[in-house]
């Protein structure tokens, strides 16, 4: 049978595969491993790799199939596997074998991942990280703190950069690995957030031994494949589309209907303002979906990360505004894993959306200099050993 190769067979194909394996009646993790079996887990992966070697912008229209039979996004269950860890590994790691062992439970959702990159001391300087991994026998032993690390309390897979020598300069002397967060050595404290719930995790190595055939790119190029995970994790980020006023602008919609009596002239005029701009960033997004190909995400992705995570704010700003004082009613500080389900909550946890994935003030450097092509900022400690740079 020959594989799909347009929109209209991709289509096709994926509706048989939701025909056979209804998201009302089954399994998700059996959904979701069949679209695998099918090439239509990530289209633009290898054959055999949940892909077809198509187009990225095909997704889309898998995406679309799945949703409208009231299927959930991968993406929307394993988001640091699906949209980070994924593609890194595919480009990454010679050993097919074992990218299909990781892949496949990755894409069903049933092993989650996390991304172990920012520290107390590195957090928008990743490149400064001072956790360490010394070869030993066959494998590396690794030692230090990672913070701010989302699912890390359900990840059975991690994504670790680490430095191998600290006498290169701090671009030059890391490597990136895949750990497993369930072995020993491995200590996941989470942390409280504002909303009550538990999401972002410290996790703390001691002596936590990894493969050197879970090594991803060469010894000391970890920069470099951690660079493939960011632009990865900025496209996934603010990459997420749908139809016309829906995700966070039709919650204000929403709200705004059932509210006619908070209704005035200048927060009409706010919403329509903010509906412009989420229509545009859609439409954008769109119109980048199917023209994206099968190669690595460049720095248009900061510039959905970066649109993206102010309109979110700005909505639910607005939405809290046009609640007046029954904005401050929270009732529900309990600690949980799992994101919250109130308008409140989503208003507390979207201050994070222009931190997480990279502050909008790195996004910004980034499309000033890589896009705009302006001088980027002075680094003295560029070319030192990261051994002599300074830290506080």
């Amino acid at each position: 049978m020959t594989p799909p190769s347009t929109a209209a067979e991709v289509e096709t194909a994926a509706r048989e595969v939701v025909g056979r394996h209804d998201p009302g009646t089954v399994p998700r993790a059996e959904l979701f491993g069949a679209l695998y079996d099918a090439g239509l887990a990530w289209v633009h992966h290898p054959v055999g790799l949940g892909g077809l070697g198509l187009s990225r912008g095909l997704q889309t229209v898998v995406d679309g199939v799945v949703t409208d039979a009231g299927g959930d996004r991968m993406f929307a269950v394993n988001p640091i596997g699906y949209g980070m860890g994924a593609p890194t590994v595919v480009e990454y790691c010679a050993d097919r074998e074992l990218v299909a062992r990781w892949l496949r439970p990755l894409a069903t959702g049933e092993e989650i991942w996390c991304q172990l990159f920012s520290e107390p001391g590195a957090g928008s300087d990743v490149a400064g990280l001072t956790t360490s991994a010394v070869p030993d026998g066959d494998g590396w032993v690794i030692n230090g703190q990672k913070v701010w690390t989302t699912l890390a309390h359900v990840a059975r897979w991690g994504m670790l950069v680490a430095r191998t020598d600290p006498d290169l300069p701090k671009h030059r002397g890391l490597t990136y690995f895949v750990i497993d967060m369930t072995q020993p050595g491995v200590e996941v404290r989470p942390l409280r957030q504002m909303t009550g719930q538990a999401e972002f995790n410290e996790v703390y190595l001691h002596d936590a031994r990894v493969l050197d055939a879970h090594r991803l790119g060469d010894v000391g190029a970890g920069w470099r494949v951690a660079i493939t995970t960011l632009m990865n994790e900025r496209t996934a980020i603010g990459g997420v589309t749908g139809r016309r006023s829906s995700g966070v602008i039709g919650e204000a919609l929403g709200l705004w209907r059932a509210n006619p009596d908070r209704q005035t002239a200048v927060l009409r005029d706010r919403l329509a303002r903010l509906w412009t701009r989420a229509e545009t960033h859609r439409l954008t997004l769109v119109r980048a979906g199917r023209t994206a190909t099968e190669g690595r995400p460049g720095p248009e992705g900061s510039v959905s990360k970066l649109v993206g995570a102010e309109l979110n704010q700005d909505v639910y700003e607005f939405c809290m505004d046009l609640l007046g004082p029954d904005a401050l009613l929270y009732d529900d500080y309990e600690i949980r894993p799992d994101p919250g389900s109130t308008l409140q909550q989503r208003f507390l946890r979207s201050r994070a959306n222009t931190i997480e994935g990279g502050t909008s003030e790195v996004m910004r450097n980034i499309l000033g200099e890589r896009v705009l092509g302006l001088p980027g900022e002075p680094r003295s400690d560029s070319d030192r050993p990261w051994k002599e740079v300074p830290r506080g």
